[in-house]
């Protein structure tokens, strides 16, 4: 073998050196240039397409937000409305009794937020709906979805939409309002709070009370319209009734021309006659119309007074002190006399038992 051979040979069975690396390749001047006019065609294809989904959306977005506007300024101006007129009266005594500025601002903001939240709810909802097809998204599983979560959340949250109705309708009927004397079933008081949800009532020792409006069945609204006060007089059967009856009426009349009562009662003070008679009392029925809530201070006035004249008409209240020299005048005629003994008669039993025993004689 030649020396050319063996070098040759010993140079291809010799590891071949690794390649080195290769630098990223530069896109040139013409593929940039191809690139950008690929995309200038593609925009040039589709801005039409685009430019019509945008107008869409923003027309879309502007009439909600108008509609949105006139809808909660109309629901303003109706609540405005039936303010106004509620607050003329419908001409009748007790329409007029029922007006309450506070009451009524508080009662209108409540109507007018649960409208207006209603109102915006529907008109974006619709939007964003309305909006998502315009982007031609498939609707279809997405209304499903809400619909079983809805189903989900109705079935978990009953109570919770239960209290939520119960206020709304609460609010909407003007069952009560803040300030108010009511009797919920559950918890007495007078009303500090109404909300969608709870109503807090504050009762008579000063507790407050947080009723869910779904627990409420019944309610006894204790400021609506007026009050009646009445006291139960009871006298001696032997008393004169038109020496009762005109005392009773002289103080009714005083009262009600004294401040503050004046303002307190609505009505004459009457007496509607006997309840009852017994053996020993009678009975007399005393009633008057009040300011709502102001019934139980006018009862206790009303005893006050009908107590200090009775006292200076010297008519005897029942359960009330012995009139002195009384006791004496009507004597117990049995009250010298001793009560008969059994031992009296020497023939009767007990007198027969109790004689002694003859000793036996010892004499034969």
């Amino acid at each position: 073998m030649s020396l050319s051979a063996a070098v040759l040979l010993a140079a291809g069975s010799s590891p071949s050196p690794t390649p080195s690396p290769t630098a990223p390749a530069v896109p040139s001047f013409q593929d940039a240039q191809e690139s950008a006019s690929n995309a200038a065609g593609w925009v040039e294809e589709n801005w039409s397409t685009w430019l019509a989904i945008g107008l869409r959306v923003l027309l879309i977005v502007v009439i909600a937000a108008v509609l949105r506007a006139v809808v909660r300024r109309a629901i303003t101006k109706l609540i405005d409305r039936m303010n106004r007129r509620t607050g003329s009266g419908g001409g009748t005594a007790l329409s007029g009794l029922l007006v309450n500025a506070e009451r009524r601002r508080q009662r209108s903001e409540a109507i007018g937020s649960v409208l207006r939240s209603v109102a915006s709810f529907l008109v974006l909802g619709t939007a964003a709906l309305m909006v998502l097809g315009t982007f031609q998204i498939n609707l279809a599983p997405l209304l499903a979805s809400a619909g079983v979560a809805g189903v989900a959340i109705g079935f978990g949250a009953r109570n919770l939409v239960t209290d939520f109705l119960s206020g709304v309708f609460m609010i909407l009927e003007d069952q009560y309002g803040v300030g108010d004397s009511i009797d919920a079933g559950v918890a007495c008081g007078e009303v500090i709070e109404v909300g969608l949800r709870v109503t807090k009532l504050r009762g008579e020792n000063g507790e407050i009370w947080y009723v869910r409006n779904g627990e409420v069945k019944r309610i006894g609204n204790l400021s609506q319209g007026w009050s009646t006060a009445g006291v139960d007089v009871t006298v001696r059967s032997d008393e004169d009734l038109d020496k009762v009856r005109e005392t009773l009426g002289a103080v009714g009349e005083r009262m009600s021309k004294e401040e503050p009562w004046n303002e307190m009662l609505w009505g004459p003070i009457e007496v509607l006659g006997l309840d009852s008679v017994l053996l020993d009392s009678m009975v007399v029925r005393v009633s008057a119309k009040t300011m709502p809530g102001k019934s139980l201070t006018v009862e206790r006035e009303l005893r006050w007074r009908i107590k200090r004249a009775f006292d200076a008409a010297d008519i005897q209240i029942v359960g009330g002190p012995e009139v002195p020299g009384q006791a004496a005048a009507t004597p117990d005629p049995a009250a010298g006399v001793a009560a008969p003994s059994a031992y009296a008669s020497t023939v009767s039993p007990q007198s027969v038992a109790a004689s002694p025993i003859t000793p036996p004689s010892t004499t034969k």
